[in-house]
């Protein structure tokens, strides 16, 4: 990597939020607001398939807009980006606030499965 393609990725807090806000706008585009729906049905709310489809379709329109910031349109790209916007969260109460929208774009809400005596694997006293 050059030294100047370094320095183009390096943004500010101000400019991450930009980019932030950027990225959200992006996914409500019609034709991305497409993509990520047929991702999602194609998942049914599977962990593993949520990583199989929507990640790649979520990671893909992220680097659409990264690029034009200096980051490299791959993969690395975009890890590049949420580390800087993760170093910026904790000073930052509007990013992390961006940041968890944009993580609730691609990543379902998690729902823990019961875990207790009446969830199996004890036996009951009769």
């Amino acid at each position: 990597m050059t030294s100047a393609t370094a320095q183009s990725a390096a943004l500010s807090a101000e400019q991450a939020k930009v980019v932030l806000a950027e990225v959200i706008q992006a996914f409500s585009a019609p034709e991305n607001a497409v993509r990520m729906d047929e991702a999602r049905d194609n998942a049914c709310n599977d962990m593993g398939k949520m990583l199989q489809f929507v990640l790649p379709v979520a990671t893909q329109i992220q680097q659409e807009v990264i690029k034009a910031y200096g980051f490299s349109c791959d993969g690395e790209g975009v890890l590049k980006f949420a580390r800087l916007v993760k170093s910026y969260e904790a000073q930052d109460p509007e990013i992390a606030s961006l940041s968890g929208k944009l993580k609730a774009l691609f990543l379902p809400p998690m729902t823990l499965p019961p875990h207790g005596p009446a969830s199996g694997g004890s036996v009951a006293a009769s």
